[in-house]
């Protein structure tokens, strides 16, 4: 596993994907991308600033567009939260690697995340925390090929959980 293809970590904002996703770089001696700073990087703007100027679908199109475009074939990818509401941009990522989906409840996400209301997630007007958490833990599970579930772990007992699962696959 060490030296080909790629992983791919999906999960709801605050799971860790971008922290934990450092770390399994260096693990697995892979390039690290985060798709988030690839949109701003594409837009000039932060995700938040793309949501003030126009609206969630139109940050979540961009989103699919920029990972259906991406050739990240030997990286560990933390993906947007809502990158799996992309169906090409999740089959192109896919095509690198198996997908990680770091599973916490909505309890723990939200002693994680104080930020819900200007973080720059990508979801409907007045939409709570809980009800974007269910619509989105089908589509997790729909496209992992590991799960992990992150409750009460330390980043690096979740980094032994990935290494050790990814190793077994």
């Amino acid at each position: 596993m060490h030296n080909k293809g790629s992983v791919v970590l999906i999960g709801m904002p605050g799971a860790g994907k971008s922290t934990l996703g450092v770390l399994l770089a260096k693990e697995l001696a892979k390039d690290f991308v985060d798709t988030d700073v690839l949109i701003q990087l594409r837009e000039d703007k932060t995700l938040q600033e793309i949501l003030n100027e126009s609206d969630y679908l139109n940050l979540r199109r961009i989103e699919g567009e920029v990972i259906a475009e991406a050739s990240l074939p030997n990286h560990v990818i933390a993906t947007g939260g809502s990158a799996v509401y992309s169906e090409e941009g999740m089959r192109n990522l896919l095509s690198f690697g198996p997908a990680v989906f770091l599973n916490c409840s909505a309890d723990e996400l939200r002693r994680r995340i104080h930020n819900y209301e200007s973080r720059g997630i990508a979801k409907a007007p007045g939409q709570t925390f809980e009800a974007l958490f269910e619509e989105r833990q089908a589509l997790y599970r729909r496209y992992a090929d590991i799960v992990v579930d992150c409750d009460g772990l330390s980043f690096e007992a979740v980094l032994d959980e990935v290494v050790s699962k990814l190793e077994a696959r």
